[in-house]
């Protein structure tokens, strides 16, 4: 659907997403190769952390002018936690991107994504959206950011 946009809409686009980021390690598990019986050997080990290590959680956009906000969630984010960045972040990162004028939104499918009161916001501030398909791989491209 948008593969023949040109250029000109695409610098209007505002991606944005949020992201984990682990401060030691990751969350599921790591999987190595090594020769059999060298299991302990100081190379093919790793340390721990106990209790997680910890993780911080972001909001973020961007767009072809460069990158908005960085917002840090200090909790679990929730459709009401997720309106109020918008609320304070959107607007001020379009601004900074040089798109207060006209810019097309860009978020993915995420369920505190598309609930109710977020839509009737976006609505009423950004009437501009790039809608994801449903079920669409992820192919954002701040997740490369």
């Amino acid at each position: 659907m948008h593969e023949t946009k040109d250029q000109n809409f695409w610098n209007t686009v505002i991606f944005s997403d949020e992201s984990k980021f682990n401060i030691s390690d990751s969350d599921g598990r790591e999987k190595v190769w090594r020769k059999v019986n060298s299991e302990v050997d100081p190379q093919n080990m790793t340390g721990t952390v106990k209790h997680g290590g910890g993780s911080i959680m972001v909001w973020g956009c961007m767009a072809a002018s460069g990158v908005g906000n960085l917002v840090l969630i200090d909790r679990i984010m929730d459709k009401t936690i997720y309106l109020n960045i918008l609320k304070d972040n959107l607007k001020q990162s379009a601004l900074k991107l040089g798109l207060e004028r006209s810019f097309v939104f860009q978020q993915d499918n995420d369920p505190k994504h598309t609930a109710h009161v977020v839509r009737e916001w976006l609505l009423y501030n950004t009437p501009k959206q790039l809608k994801p398909p449903p079920q669409s791989p992820d192919l954002n491209d701040i997740e490369h950011l």
